[in-house]
C-alpha cells in the first residue's frame, strides 16, 4: 500500500495546547482563538492541579501566564522543564510584565507580550510546535 499520501508534515490529531492563565477573559479569548485555528484546549485558571491536567491531557504546548519572573513566579514553568516527562513540552510564558524576557533564560521556550497580537502569538505557537 502507498503511504506517500500521508506526509510527516501534515498531523491528522489535533494538536493539544493547556492554557493556564488567570484572567478569566484573557482565557475565554485564547480559547475561542485556538480553537477557531483547530488546536485542542484545556483550559486552566489555577496553577493548583496544573501537573494533573499535564498527565491527563497530555499537551503538545504550553501557555502558561506569569505575572512575575521571579523564583515562585517562575516555579511552575521550572518544574515543568525540571521533570522528565514534561521537560520537552514547549512552555510559551505570557506575560505583562517589562522584564518578561529573563524567563526564557530561566525555563520559558519562548516569552509573549500582553497585551498581544493574535497573529503573533500564533505563529509563536507554531513555531514552538515544530522544532518541539
Amino acid at each position: 500500500m502507498d503511504a506517500s499520501y500521508l506526509h510527516p508534515g501534515d498531523n491528522h490529531m489535533k494538536k493539544k495546547i493547556l492554557v493556564l492563565e488567570k484572567n478569566k477573559d484573557i482565557l475565554e479569548l485564547i480559547d475561542i482563538i485556538l480553537t477557531e485555528e483547530g488546536y485542542e484546549v484545556d483550559l486552566i485558571s489555577s496553577d493548583k492541579e496544573v501537573f494533573k491536567h499535564i498527565k491527563d491531557f497530555g499537551p503538545d504546548a504550553i501557555l502558561l501566564d506569569i505575572i512575575h519572573p521571579t523564583e515562585e513566579g517562575t516555579a511552575i514553568c521550572q518544574a515543568i522543564k525540571a521533570a522528565d516527562d514534561t521537560s520537552d513540552i514547549p512552555v510559551i510564558v505570557l506575560s505583562t510584565h517589562p522584564k518578561a524576557e529573563v524567563v526564557k533564560e530561566i525555563c520559558a521556550d519562548e516569552v509573549v507580550h500582553k497585551p498581544f497580537d493574535v497573529s503573533f502569538l500564533l505563529s509563536v505557537l507554531e513555531q514552538q510546535l515544530m522544532i518541539a
